[in-house]
């Protein structure tokens, strides 16, 4: 714990020298005051990062998930992203163990923010590399009582494009299409959009025959309308 905790003071120790409180007021004023910040826009920011976590390419995976919990006790978002940058630069060939700790990410201080770098980076790379789990996990988080863990259960193939499993996909969204809940209804939105970029005509067809939501349905066939894909004359 010692070894972690100083990771962590070096980051924390890193961001406060850089703070910028000019930018401070607008990026929380961005993100509806659910956070203070250090002001630290996202280039510089990812620079810090990049260049810190080349300085510490030897630490374990154990070390990773300690320092991000440790990052996540701090009240500046700044620290929020870096932890979650901390295992990204891992996540492409996860522990079996590292489903628990995204899903514990997503509970901590949760806004759309984190949530959905947790969601499309940390949760997808493992469900692609631990394949079997996907349905799994996703069925479980569609029915959690917790509003962040079922926008995950929705957005955790969004970068997977021909690699979408498309029956778990509208099987997810018919779990949770009834909620009068804006993040779920822009998940759904936000999904469709993007898998319609694979499969337009699959996401037509589904649509059409889904009693959705306005939002859902207004942003899952923003792309291909936008493309001419679909109507454009159409109200929604």
């Amino acid at each position: 714990m010692e070894q972690t905790q100083m990771i962590k003071d070096a980051i924390v120790n890193e961001f406060k020298s850089h703070r910028n409180p000019a930018q401070q007021e607008a990026m929380e004023k961005y993100m509806k005051n659910q956070f203070p910040f250090y002001g630290i826009k996202t280039p510089e920011r990812s620079k810090l990062v990049k260049q810190w976590l080349k300085s510490h390419a030897s630490i374990t995976y154990s070390e990773r998930v300690d320092t991000a919990l440790l990052l996540f006790q701090e009240e500046e978002r700044e620290c929020h992203y870096a932890a979650l940058a901390l295992l990204e630069k891992v996540s492409k060939q996860p522990p079996v163990s590292a489903i628990a700790v995204y899903k514990q990410l997503l509970t901590l201080k949760p806004w759309w923010d984190t949530v959905d770098m947790i969601s499309s980076n940390l949760c997808g790379n493992y469900l692609l590399h631990y394949r079997e789990e996907l349905p799994v996990i996703t069925e479980s988080w569609a029915r959690s009582e917790h509003l962040w863990v079922r926008r995950a259960s929705l957005l955790n193939q969004l970068k997977f494009k021909d690699q979408t499993d498309e029956v778990l996909l509208y099987q997810t969204i018919h779990t949770v299409k009834h909620e009068k809940e804006f993040f779920i209804e822009k998940a759904i939105g936000w999904i469709l959009r993007e898998y319609s970029k694979t499969a337009p005509e699959s996401v037509i067809a589904f649509i059409e025959s889904t009693e959705l939501r306005p939002l859902s349905r207004r942003e899952g066939l923003k792309w291909m309308k936008n493309k001419g894909l679909y109507p454009a004359a159409e109200k929604v």
